[in-house]
């Protein structure tokens, strides 16, 4: 790791999301989004818990910014619940005030403790109703404009306070998890025994599209009615593991690079160079969408201001694997002489190797070309759930984590990455998704049954590297 210093404007933090740790899911005219639906359905779930209670952010969030406050954080990566501010969906249906109220008054407390508030748009949770009325992201027509909609609601009701904008959190989850395997809301899936309904060979690249769509449309309102008033910026965030070629041979070489053109090309290709990559055209053909002429022309203009980057491990690739939403090859964690990648971490998919964050930073930014902002980046400690309050605090596996990932951007950095903000996942242990309450991700720790707090070392790790390596 380098002695450089990240440059005074780094904003570091941590990042959270509505559904995950609000709770109160009918509070001041809330009404439900798919993900309360998905996860009161039996099976669901790994203990087949839900978010109605998370970490009860909606009732203790001026707990939660003056923890933020204590760590000493420059910024927050948040996410509004659509269906807190407009609860039906629909660019027809009335906006709650009172959910506008909740945030302004949030964004304010961030804002008073000298914390610059990151405000994702949609992080999963959309309005059941537009699911149950026209199918939500399947219908083009229908969510391109509700999406616009809220957005400017968003904008209007909040620009004066927000600066940084995301309009999405990862739409690779969005369209594969929702609507390819379907472990995620709304749980759509070729897989019968999983699903009742559901196309995996083209749900997930027609969602894809329509999300893609939506970010277009909403980043063009904002550059015609907000930007010259508000002066903020507007991206999108997007999920991608560095991937490496499991030997030198040109099969897995090529391999890879087809992987990461799929994965992380699928949304970023279309939104930084208004086409897909040729590696997806080639595999899906007639089954991926195309883009109109206007379509076209609006992705050229719209773009995004900056990247943003969630990122948690890295993997080797071979050629031969059947799955398309990586692009048809197989993942391993597994050297070629039998040694792992870094520790296992609770959640099968996520081993610790930090320099793999440093080469994604360096490949994002020459490829793209735009600033990156890491906006997720953690681990799960194997079995942390299981062990004691005493224990748990003293988290190892997540300090050398972090401090293997967070000099990797200082490494990054040093070697001219325009990187821009680092955010932990997560502030909080909360509802990780179909994992419910089984993984544990959070600097700090969360009784459940109390919903007290203890910060983690990991936090004060955080704390005090941030504090040494951004100038003041």
């Amino acid at each position: 790791m380098t002695d450089f210093k990240l440059p005074q404007s780094f904003h570091w933090g941590f990042a959270t999301a509505s559904y995950q740790i609000e709770g109160s899911p009918t509070a001041d005219g809330r009404l439900p989004s798919i993900w309360d639906t998905f996860s009161h359905t039996p099976g669901k779930t790994a203990d087949g818990l839900t978010g109605d209670h998370a970490t009860e952010s909606y009732k203790l969030w001026k707990e939660d910014v003056a923890l933020l406050k204590s760590y000493g954080v420059t910024a927050y990566r948040f996410s509004f619940s659509w269906s807190r501010i407009i609860p039906e969906g629909t660019r027809h249906s009335q906006v709650n005030q009172a959910g506008i109220d909740f945030y302004r008054r949030f964004i304010q407390e961030l804002l008073d403790s000298g914390i610059t508030p990151f405000a994702t748009l949609y992080h999963w949770d959309l309005p059941e109703k537009l699911e149950t009325t026209y199918g939500g992201w399947l219908n083009k027509e229908e969510i391109v404009k509700d999406f616009t909609f809220y957005a400017e609601t968003c904008f209007q009701a909040f620009g004066d306070l927000v600066k940084d904008w995301i309009t999405f959190n990862e739409p690779w989850c969005i369209s594969w998890l929702g609507y390819g395997n379907g472990i995620h809301a709304p749980g759509r899936t070729s897989d019968r025994k999983r699903s009742s309904v559901g196309d995996s060979s083209t749900e997930p690249w027609i969602v894809g599209h329509n999300v893609i769509l939506a970010h277009a449309y909403a980043v063009a309102a904002y550059n015609g009615r907000f930007r010259e008033s508000q002066g903020g910026q507007i991206g999108i965030t997007l999920n991608a593991s560095w991937l490496m070629p499991y030997d030198h041979t040109p099969a897995n070489v090529d391999a890879t690079k087809r992987a990461m053109d799929v994965t992380l090309g699928w949304f970023a290709d279309p939104i930084y160079r208004a086409e897909y990559p040729q590696a997806l055209k080639a595999m899906l053909g007639s089954r991926l969408p195309e883009f109109t002429e206007q379509e076209i022309q609006l992705l050229k203009h719209t773009s995004s201001d900056f990247f943003g980057l969630n990122t948690y491990t890295s993997h080797l690739v071979l050629e031969g694997g059947t799955d398309e939403s990586n692009g048809k090859v197989k993942y391993t964690f597994t050297r070629p002489g039998g040694s792992q990648l870094g520790t296992q971490a609770h959640v099968p998919w996520l081993q610790a190797y930090a320099p793999g964050l440093r080469e994604l930073l360096k490949y994002v930014w020459k490829t793209y070309g735009k600033p990156v902002y890491v906006t997720e980046n953690g681990f799960a400690i194997k079995g942390e759930k299981d062990t004691t309050i005493e224990e748990v605090v003293h988290d190892v596996d997540r300090v050398d984590y972090y401090k293997g990932y967070a000099g990797a951007v200082l490494d990054a950095y040093a070697e001219g990455v325009n990187v821009r903000s680092y955010f932990a996942w997560s502030l909080l242990d909360n509802f990780e998704w179909a994992d419910g309450y089984e993984t544990r991700f959070g600097t700090t720790y969360v009784d459940y049954s109390t919903q007290k707090r203890y910060p983690k070392d990991s936090s004060k790790f955080l704390t005090q590297f941030f504090e040494e390596h951004i100038t003041k």
